[in-house]
Parts: C-alpha cells; structure tokens; sequence
C-alpha cells in the first residue's frame, strides 16, 4: 500500500477532527443535545421555535462553512464519478441507513462512542464495515 502524498493532509484532518470534536462537546454541554447530522435534520422538519432555530443555523453552517472556506483557500474539486440519478439513489440509501441504524455516523461515531453506548458500539463498527464492502465491490468487482 502506498500513501497518495498529494491528497494526505494530516494537519487539515487533525484540525477538522478536533473542530468536530470541540462543536459536539459544546453542543453537548451548552444545549444538553447530541450531535448527529441527521437527527438535527430529520428534527428541522418538525420542530417549531427556538428547536428549529437551532436546528436551522446548525444546518445552515454546514453549508455556509465550506462557502467561507473558498474565499481562503482554492480546495480541490471532488472528482465525481457518477450520474445524478445515482447520486439520488445512494443518498436516499444513506437516509433509510440512518433511520435503520437510529443515527448517523456523526451521531453513534463521535457522540455515541464518547458517551459508551453501547448501541453505537454495534453501529460504528457496522457501518465502517458496510463502507469497506461497498467500496470493495465499487472498485474491484464492479470495475
């Protein structure tokens, strides 16, 4: 196995590691609320009042933040390899896949494991396993 050096970006994922780290502990500590993207989305669309407020700047960041990024940095532009239809397809997968599993990774892999669940014990490990099989087939059996 070899390192790709040009897209190994140690510092950058350290940063973005702890950046996620310290948001899901403020959020934690500060509102009593765990941090899972598709809990905090599948809450936007119900919730009323200062529950979607917060919802909704949480949401509205993930969008804004990457905007924000461009005006500092050129970032590389992600090489996608498939049609719009598939990309429809898998993303209704994931969001059946996080209702199924009762969260997302952000939610079992980062808050759940902190906090010792135990149902994210047996989610973390899954889904990192069903992302290796599926790339596994993506690439080698599927061409």
């Amino acid at each position: 196995m070899q390192i790709d050096w040009t897209h190994f970006t140690p510092w950058a994922s350290l940063a973005g590691g702890v950046t996620i780290g310290l948001a899901a502990a403020a959020l934690v500590l500060l509102a009593g609320r765990t941090l899972g993207v598709s809990g905090i989305f599948y809450g936007a669309l119900t919730a009323r009042g200062h529950e979607f407020a917060w919802r909704g700047a949480f949401l509205l960041g993930l969008l804004v933040a990457p905007t924000v990024l461009t005006l500092f940095s050129t970032p590389t532009p992600p090489n996608i390899d498939m049609s719009w239809t598939q990309a429809a397809v898998v993303g209704l997968l994931v969001g059946f896949g996080t209702r199924l599993g009762s969260g997302c990774t952000s939610g079992h892999g980062i808050c759940g494991l902190s906090r010792l669940s135990p149902r994210s014990f047996v989610a973390t490990p899954t889904f990192m396993f069903a992302g290796f099989v599926t790339v596994y087939i993506a690439r080698h059996l599927a061409g």
